[in-house]
């Protein structure tokens, strides 16, 4: 089959478009899916560059990084193994299953719910994997995925579209889930036109929160149109003043953050007492100024966002399926152009979601 394989850390270079790469095989349990498309997401980047090692400390930029260690460069903390093919959001159709598994999933079209569980203790984080990290991904003609993460989606969406939900909108609606997100709130999204940022948008309306979002001035009135209450610029030197005139309030309840870096003091500061952070990335860098009187005298709550309950991915079909969440598709490419792709998707001036796609790529 094709796939594009991630030969080690380092940079584009790492990514190699093979045209000859083993199919995987079935084992009891698991389903082989023919892949219709798969989306892009940090992790691939950060995966790639080393960038979740403790020895790195400034933002994403897809390029080498000098400091990354091997030991734990994965998302977890650990190393990975190479060579691996990476891509979590996949959208595509059973094809054939091992043993033990329902028949009537074949011929299904499906997404995958890309959290690797320990199914006989499903809530242990710590015996969590992530798909195309710890074991083969979507970015490829095939990829097999454990039954019990598979689901059947019945959408009029294309595969593209279904492609961009997995891993931004399971993340988002994490968030807003640890951070007790509700009808009461006034949310702050940061990156708000991004991946996370856009599913945020969508999922705090769903909730009937207000949403203020902070972006760049060239993508304001696209990220107006997914609904927020507010739009403001995307680092505000005076942030209250910016809130104060957009909401008639300075402070908000919640701050949903993807972001981190010099940005990450001003997002404290209009929180109200008792207000609740919730973390999932930090592209402008890991490494904030925290001051902790902020955090314990105003009765603040701090909240890290990455591995969700299983319960959260099918709630996100049934949100798809009812037409409740739509997608922010902003590019496809055929899968052996990925690097173009993840080009793209580094640069950061898309709204949305990125895609690779396999149809019609021979």
């Amino acid at each position: 089959m094709r796939a594009v394989v991630l030969t080690g850390h380092g940079g584009l270079d790492r990514l190699s478009f093979r045209e000859n790469w083993p199919r995987p095989c079935l084992e009891p349990g698991q389903a082989l899916i023919q892949v219709g498309a798969c989306g892009l997401n940090n992790t691939d980047v950060n995966t790639r560059t080393g960038w979740y090692s403790a020895g790195v400390s400034g933002a994403t930029t897809g390029e080498a990084l000098q400091d990354a260690g091997e030991t734990d460069a994965a998302w977890g903390g650990k190393a990975i193994a190479f060579p691996r093919v990476q891509g979590a959001d996949v959208c595509g159709r059973v094809v054939a299953l091992g043993a033990g598994c329902d028949a009537s999933l074949v011929g299904k079209r499906v997404l995958v719910d890309p959290w690797l569980r320990d199914w006989s203790d499903p809530l242990d984080r710590g015996k969590c994997g992530y798909f195309g990290s710890e074991c083969d991904g979507g970015f490829a003609d095939y990829a097999v995925a454990d039954v019990r993460n598979v689901h059947p989606i019945h959408s009029d969406l294309s595969d593209a579209e279904l492609a961009t939900f997995a891993t931004s909108y399971m993340t988002a609606e994490y968030m807003l889930d640890r951070a007790g997100a509700g009808e009461d709130d006034r949310i702050l999204i940061s990156g708000a036109s991004g991946g996370v940022g856009s599913a945020l948008i969508q999922l705090a309306r769903r909730r009937g929160a207000e949403t203020v979002a902070l972006c760049g001035e060239d993508k304001a009135e696209a990220v107006g149109s997914l609904g927020v209450d507010h739009v403001l610029p995307r680092a505000p030197e005076d942030l209250k003043a910016a809130l104060r005139t957009a909401t008639g309030a300075e402070e908000v309840t919640v701050v949903a953050d993807v972001v981190g870096g010099p940005l990450w003091p001003r997002l404290i500061s209009v929180l109200s007492r008792g207000g609740r952070y919730t973390c999932a990335g930090a592209i402008a860098g890991p490494v904030v100024r925290f001051d902790l009187r902020e955090f314990y005298l105003r009765d603040l709550v701090f909240t890290g966002a990455t591995v969700p309950p299983p319960d959260v991915f099918a709630d996100l079909v049934g949100y798809i399926e009812h037409g409740e969440i739509t997608p922010v598709l902003a590019a496809t490419y055929p899968l052996r152009e990925l690097v173009a792709a993840q080009q793209a998707f580094m640069a950061k001036r898309h709204i949305g979601n990125i895609v690779v796609t396999t149809a019609g790529d021979s």
